[in-house]
């Protein structure tokens, strides 16, 4: 069973990936000094209706077997440690141990 931690990170890609093109375009409306106040105001408040897990900035890279977020592989999506156990036990293709 995968970690709370994985979980959580799943559902904030889900949702930023739902709302990605409307957030941009509230963003652009709210910070475009040419527009009138009231309409960036409006836009302004409509970016604050967007639920916890639209913002860009809740997605983090996780490891997919331990849930750890320091030391990332993002081409496996594991951790160091995860990747390095699965190299040895010969789980990744194309991956094997160097010895030179």
């Amino acid at each position: 069973m995968p970690n709370i931690r994985v979980l959580r990170d799943l559902k904030a890609r889900r949702g930023v990936a739902a709302n990605e093109i409307s957030r941009r375009a509230y963003l652009y409306v709210a910070r475009n000094q040419a527009l009138p106040a009231q309409v960036r105001y409006q836009a302004q408040l409509q970016l604050n209706t967007f639920g916890r897990y639209t913002r860009p900035t809740t997605v983090k890279n996780r490891c997919t077997e331990s849930g750890r977020g320091r030391g990332i592989i993002s081409e496996f999506g594991l951790c160091r440690f995860q990747f390095r156990q699965k190299a040895l036990a010969g789980e990744l293709p194309g991956v094997h141990k160097a010895s030179w």
